[in-house]
C-alpha cells in the first residue's frame, strides 16, 4: 500500500458512520451483509447508508456484490491487512516491540 492509499482509506473510516458499517462488516465475516440488512443495524436511513457504503467502496475498504435483487457488502480484508501493515511497516524502528505491560506489572514497577 502507498501513502495516497493509505490516506483515502484513512478518510473514509474517519467518519463516525462509515468507521461503524465497516466494524460491522468486519464482524460479519466473508458473507458479509445486504444493504437493507446493514441499514437496520445501524438504524440509518438508506440514502445515508448508499453515501457511507459508496465512501468506504471507493476507498478499496469494502467490496460489493450482486446476489438477485441485493447488493451484499463485505470488508476487504486483504485491503484492511495491507492498511494495518502499512501503518505498523516502521515500527520500532526496525527492531522488535516491546512488550505490552500487564497491568499487574505496571503497578509493580510504580512500587
Amino acid at each position: 500500500m502507498n501513502s495516497p492509499d493509505a490516506l483515502a482509506a484513512l478518510s473514509a473510516l474517519a467518519h463516525e458512520h462509515r468507521l461503524a458499517v465497516f466494524r460491522l462488516l468486519v464482524q460479519a465475516g466473508s458473507e458479509g451483509m445486504a444493504a437493507g440488512e446493514i441499514a437496520e443495524a445501524m438504524g440509518m436511513a438508506p440514502s445515508s447508508l448508499s453515501f457511507h457504503l459508496a465512501h468506504l467502496n471507493r476507498a478499496g475498504l469494502i467490496a460489493q456484490q450482486r446476489e438477485s435483487r441485493s447488493l451484499i457488502y463485505s470488508a476487504d480484508f486483504a485491503r484492511m491487512n495491507a492498511l494495518l501493515g502499512f501503518l505498523t511497516e516502521n515500527c520500532c524502528a526496525g527492531r522488535a516491540c516491546a512488550p505490552v505491560a500487564k497491568p499487574a506489572q505496571a503497578k509493580r514497577r510504580k512500587a
